[in-house]
C-alpha cells in the first residue's frame, strides 16, 4: 500500500498523463471520424464520391465565388458548400484544395473575376442586400470553378428554376451539390470522350434545328453523324445512338443494326414523333389532321418493353402560341393564347435517377404505354399535369380551339407518361427470325448475331422537338424585325415568340418559366453513359428546417445567455464547488 502511494505521489503519474496526452493528440491527427446524426445523412458522402476522390492522381483546385455580404439564404448556401468541400478534403487532403473568393477581386492578369465568369457561363443574380446603412444591390455569382490536370469546369451552385429565389430552390441547390461536384470531377477524370452518334437517313433534321444539340454535346462527347443506310453496323466506338425525329420509314436492315447495337451493350436514346403534326400545316388553313408517320419502329420498341401510341397529348399546363383571333386579312389581330398541344411536362412525384427541375417543353407529344416484358424495369421520366388528356387519330387540330376556354371536364387524366427509361436484359426482335443466309451475311462481315443483351438501358421520349431549337429574328433599336439579319438559333425548347423563356398562363396571370430541355437531354446521356452510382447522388434529399424569425427576435437575449454566458458561469460554479469540498476534506 505504501508502495502504491509512493508511486502515485511521485512524478511518474504526471509523466504518464503527459505521454497519454501526446498519444491521444497523435491518434486524433492520423485518424478522422465523424458521426452523421442527420436523418437525411447530410454530412455523409456516397460510395461513388468516396471512390472518385480516393482515386484522384493530381491536385484539384476549387475556387468558390461566395465571399461577401449575402442574404441569409446565400450565406447558408456558402456555409453548406464549405462543409461539403471540407468533407472532400478530409477524404483526400493532399489532393483537394479550395478557397472562397469574391467575384469583385482581381485575377492575376488584372481582369475582374466577374467578367470572366460570365464568359464561362456562370449565372449571375442581382440581389438587394439589407445593411445597417440601407439597401445595396449586389451581383452574386453562386458558382465554383474546378481545375484539374490542365482542365477547368464551371459549376453553377444555384440552378434556379424560376426568377423568384425561394428557400425551396436554395435547398434544392444544396441537395444537388454533391452530384454537381462529382459529375464535374468524373468528366475531368475521363481520358477519352464517350461516343454519341446522331443518326440520319430516315428524315431526321439535318438543317439548323439540331444546332444547339450539336454544340451542347460536342463539349463533353465525341459527337458524330451516322447514316444507317451506309454503315454495315454501328461502330464499336459509339456508346449512345441518338435517334431524333425521323420522318421516313426504317427498313428491316436498319432496325437489325439498331437491335444488334443494343444487344451488344449500346445505349439507345430516341426522340420520336409517331404522328405527323406540325405548325407548318396551318400556313394555308386553320385546321390540320394528325396522321401516323408509319416509322416501322413499333415492333422494335414493343419487344423492348414500351409502345408510343398514335395519339396526341393535350394539357392545360402548356406554352402559349401566337394565334390570329380576329381582324382582317390585311390587318389581322393576334395575341398569345395557351396552346394545349404544347404541354409543359415534368418529372413525376418522387425521385428518379434523371431528376429535371423545372418544365420540359414539348410540341404535339404522344403518350407511352409499357409492355410486360420479363427482366425489364420501366420508369416514367416525364409526365403531364393532373389536367391533361389524349386524343386519338385521326385527330383534327384547329387553331380556333384555344380562342375559347377549353372544357376542363375533359382534362381529367393525371401523369400521362411521355418519356420512359427501360433497364434490364433485352431480347432481340429478330430472335428465332434470322435465316441462314442472313446469318451468313453477318458472318461475312465479321459479325455475330446476339439474341439477348446483358444488363442494358435505353430512354424513349415521345416527342422529337424536345431537343431541337427554333430561330428568333433580330430586332432594330426601334423594336422592328431586322430583315437584313438572319434569324439566330435559340436554346432548345425556347418559345420563338418569347425568345428566351416559356410564358405560362394560369389563373389569370402570366408566369415565366426557364427551359429545362437541355438539362433533360444532358441528364439522359449522363445516366446512360456514366456510373449509375454517380447519377444516384442526384436523388439526395435535404429537408428544409427553417428558423422562426419572429422567435429569433423575441428570444435573442435568452439564447445568447444560454449559449455564451451560461457555460462560463457553470465552469466558475463547479470550480468554486470543487474548492469548497477540498477545503472541507482537508480542513482537519
Amino acid at each position: 500500500m505504501n508502495v502504491i502511494k509512493k508511486i502515485f505521489g511521485s512524478k511518474f503519474w504526471w509523466l504518464l498523463l503527459l505521454v497519454m496526452l501526446f498519444g491521444i493528440n497523435y491518434l486524433a491527427s492520423v485518424l478522422h471520424a465523424r458521426f452523421d446524426l442527420t436523418k437525411e445523412k447530410r454530412y455523409t458522402l456516397s460510395k461513388a464520391t468516396k471512390d472518385l476522390i480516393s482515386k484522384l492522381d493530381d491536385k484539384v483546385e476549387i475556387d468558390v465565388f461566395l465571399k461577401g455580404e449575402f442574404p441569409s439564404g446565400f450565406r447558408k448556401l456558402a456555409n453548406s458548400t464549405e462543409e461539403f468541400l471540407r468533407l472532400l478534403k478530409d477524404r483526400n487532403s493532399s489532393k483537394i484544395n479550395y478557397r472562397f473568393i469574391s467575384p469583385l477581386d482581381e485575377m492575376p492578369d488584372g481582369r475582374m473575376w466577374g467578367d470572366s465568369l460570365v464568359k464561362m457561363g456562370a449565372m449571375n443574380i442581382n440581389l438587394t442586400v439589407q445593411k445597417k446603412e440601407g439597401q445595396s444591390n449586389n451581383i452574386i455569382f453562386p458558382a465554383a470553378l474546378l481545375r484539374y490536370k490542365g482542365q477547368q469546369f464551371l459549376i453553377n451552385l444555384f440552378p434556379g428554376a424560376s426568377r423568384e429565389i425561394s428557400q425551396a430552390e436554395l435547398n434544392t441547390a444544396e441537395a444537388l451539390m454533391e452530384y454537381q461536384f462529382v459529375q464535374a470531377l468524373n468528366k475531368m477524370s475521363q481520358t477519352k470522350k464517350l461516343g454519341v452518334a446522331y443518326t440520319v437517313g430516315n428524315g431526321q433534321p439535318v438543317d439548323g434545328r439540331p444546332y444547339k444539340l450539336r454544340t451542347a454535346l460536342q463539349k463533353d462527347y465525341d459527337f458524330r453523324v451516322l447514316n444507317l443506310n451506309i454503315q454495315e453496323k454501328v461502330p464499336d466506338s459509339v456508346n449512345v445512338l441518338l435517334i431524333v425525329k425521323p420522318s421516313q420509314q426504317f427498313t428491316e436492315k436498319e432496325k437489325l443494326k439498331i437491335d444488334q447495337f443494343v444487344m451488344n451493350g449500346g445505349k439507345l436514346l430516341c426522340f420520336i414523333d409517331n404522328l405527323y403534326a406540325e405548325m407548318d400545316s396551318f400556313a394555308l388553313k386553320p385546321e390540320a389532321i394528325a396522321y401516323d408517320r408509319n416509322l416501322n419502329l413499333t415492333d422494335l420498341f414493343f419487344k423492348y418493353g414500351a409502345r408510343i401510341n398514335t395519339d396526341l397529348v393535350m394539357d392545360l399546363r402548356c406554352d402559349v402560341n401566337y394565334l390570329t383571333v380576329g381582324g382582317t386579312p390585311d390587318q389581322p389581330q393576334t395575341e398569345f393564347l395557351p396552346w394545349n398541344y404544347f404541354p409543359f411536362v415534368a418529372s413525376p412525384e418522387g425521385k428518379n435517377s434523371i431528376v429535371t427541375p423545372g418544365y420540359v417543353a414539348m410540341q404535339f407529344a404522344n403518350s407511352i404505354d409499357t409492355i410486360n416484358v420479363p427482366n425489364v424495369k420501366k420508369t416514367p421520366l416525364l409526365v403531364t399535369s393532373p389536367n391533361s388528356r389524349t386524343i386519338h387519330t385521326p385527330a383534327l387540330i384547329s387553331l380556333n380551339e384555344n380562342k375559347t376556354v377549353p372544357e376542363d371536364e375533359k382534362f381529367r387524366r393525371n401523369a400521362i407518361p411521355v418519356a420512359m427509361l427501360m433497364e434490364g436484359a433485352f431480347t432481340s426482335l429478330y430472335n428465332n427470325r434470322m435465316s441462314k443466309s442472313e446469318l451468313d451475311s453477318m458472318a461475312a462481315l465479321g459479325l455475330t448475331f446476339k439474341s439477348s443483351s446483358v444488363q442494358n438501358k435505353m430512354i424513349l421520349v415521345a416527342d422529337g422537338d424536345v431537343v431541337l431549337n427554333d430561330f428568333a429574328p433580330e430586332f432594330t433599336p426601334e423594336g422592328e424585325m431586322d430583315p437584313n439579319v438572319p434569324p439566330k438559333p435559340i436554346e432548345m425548347g425556347y418559345n420563338k415568340y418569347t425568345f428566351v423563356e416559356y410564358l405560362l398562363q394560369r389563373d389569370g396571370g402570366k408566369y415565366f418559366v426557364p427551359t429545362a430541355n437541355k438539362d433533360f437531354l444532358m441528364n439522359c446521356l449522363e445516366y446512360l453513359t456514366n456510373n449509375p452510382a454517380i447519377s444516384e447522388t442526384r436523388n439526395k434529399d435535404i429537408v428544409l428546417r427553417l428558423l422562426d424569425s419572429k422567435k429569433i427576435k423575441e428570444q435573442k437575449t435568452t439564447w445568447q445567455f444560454i449559449n455564451i454566458a451560461l457555460p462560463i458561469l457553470l465552469v466558475i460554479f463547479f470550480g468554486w464547488l470543487y474548492q469548497q469540498l477540498r477545503k472541507r476534506k482537508y480542513a482537519a
